[in-house]
């Protein structure tokens, strides 16, 4: 905040005092210009959220003498002109540079190509980038927000991409929300990449899209939203079930949310093992002999709930092991979990606030997990996309097989030693720098 006050430097000390009294962390105050008249002062702390942050403003101004003349977010600050940028990888000092670089000498590589199309991953950027698409109809857990809106967490995926992976990611924001129109788009621009990261995009449509491009794209397509979030928790159950001392093949598994996650989970739980799985959302535990359930939700029932369970979320969770969240906050109570079978796991991974408070969880729980990073075991998405991606770039890989998901987990669990493991330590950090080296490996063996 900047602070214009009265000429005197006792005001600084009562600024600090009442921010601290709401609740806030000083972390700077700097007299920026002092007069006889006035003295502008910066104060620069640390609040809870964007609510508190006005608390502390309102605080501030509140002290006799002082105007708050503006307030700044670092958050917003920190994406002021956006967070990527296009650098040279080669030195453009002079003409010779020029030359080769771009006309005449780039006039012989793209000859070169069109003869040999098959070089175009090595002599181009496309062997190490990635389009990162949306349409802004399912951005985090904010809505259909659009793509302008989108292009800020776009472009943070792109700078993790090269963060943990040295990825070349580009955000493609399509102003399109029919699936004809981004399938196609996603199509014209497939040949300047090497891999299409679906990411946002609201179920049911996006499963239709994966689909067709997967079929005609000659490049690997990975929705992040299905195929990261479902690689991370199988990684998560496997060391959870190694914390209580179960099986895959043994477990009953409730996953509440039909959606995109919820899907891509199942399915991949059933391709490492899992038997018994039942899947609950709006319309109540999922059962095959359930005429009226919709197509996506159809095919989730075909081959789910084996005992035919039938009813609300607390009659699915009875005797289960393992509860598994991608649906909306406060659907679980804590009060049922007693009601799981013994030395129970509970993911709660609605974010920002999950299906149960995990502190209340854990309570009962024998290892619970969320999306935040506020807790333990935090199930995040980036201990899979880097490394997937690095190593379908690596193989030159057309597509994405269950094969090399079930590996991916696979990788990203044993990064956790028997030593480290505990309930409390499941899964390793996202900044781990194991992760998106034994991903990449698994994938490209996978």
């Amino acid at each position: 905040m900047r602070l214009h006050t009265a000429p005197d430097h006792g005001v600084v000390g009562a600024v600090a005092t009442a921010i601290s009294e709401v609740g806030g962390i000083v972390t700077g105050i700097d007299v920026a210009e002092s007069s006889h008249e006035r003295l502008v002062v910066d104060v620069t702390c640390s609040a809870a959220d964007a609510e508190h942050a006005e608390r502390l403003q309102e605080a501030a101004g509140a002290v006799p003498g002082v105007t708050v003349h503006k307030t700044s977010d670092r958050v917003f600050l920190l994406h002021i002109g956006g967070k990527i940028e296009v650098g040279s990888k080669v030195p453009l000092r002079n003409r010779d540079d020029l030359s080769m670089a771009y006309t005449p000498g780039v006039g012989r590589v793209s000859l070169a190509l069109a003869e040999h199309p098959e070089d175009v991953r090595r002599l181009t950027v496309k062997g190490n980038s990635v389009a990162v698409v949306t349409d802004g109809s399912a951005v985090l857990g904010l809505g259909n927000i659009g793509p302008g809106a989108a292009l800020p967490v776009m472009e943070g995926k792109a700078a993790l991409f090269k963060r943990f992976a040295d990825i070349d990611a580009w955000p493609i924001c399509l102003d399109s929300q029919d699936t004809d129109e981004i399938v196609r788009a996603v199509q014209l621009i497939a040949p300047g990449f090497g891999g299409i990261n679906l990411e946002d995009i609201a179920a049911p449509r996006c499963f239709e899209i994966e689909r067709r491009l997967r079929e005609t794209l000659d490049i690997p397509v990975f929705h992040d939203d299905q195929h990261g979030t479902a690689i991370v928790v199988l990684a998560a159950l496997t060391n959870a079930l190694r914390v209580v001392g179960k099986d895959l093949s043994s477990i009953r598994a409730v996953v509440s949310g039909a959606g995109a996650a919820g899907s891509a989970i199942v399915t991949l739980m059933l391709a490492a093992g899992v038997e018994d799985v039942v899947v609950y959302d709006r319309l109540g535990c999922l059962s095959r002999h359930d005429e009226t359930l919709p197509p996506a939700q159809r095919r989730l029932a075909e081959v789910t709930n084996p005992r035919d369970v039938r009813g609300d979320l607390r009659a699915a969770l009875d005797g289960a092991d393992v509860f598994i969240g991608v649906s909306a906050p406060g659907v679980l109570e804590a009060a049922w979990i007693p009601d799981m079978a013994e030395d129970p796991v509970v993911f709660a991974l609605a974010n920002p606030d999950p299906e149960v408070d995990p502190a209340e969880a854990a309570k009962h729980a024998a290892v619970v997990a969320s999306g935040r990073s506020d807790y333990p075991n935090q199930i995040n998405n980036v201990l899979a996309f880097p490394g997937v991606f690095r190593g379908l770039l690596d193989a030159r890989a057309t597509d994405v097989t269950v094969e090399m998901m079930l590996a991916a987990a696979e990788a990203i669990a044993g990064v956790v030693t028997d030593d480290q493991l505990n309930p409390s330590f499941i899964i390793p950090s996202v900044f781990h720098p194991d992760v998106p080296t034994a991903v990449a490996t698994a994938i490209r063996e996978g």
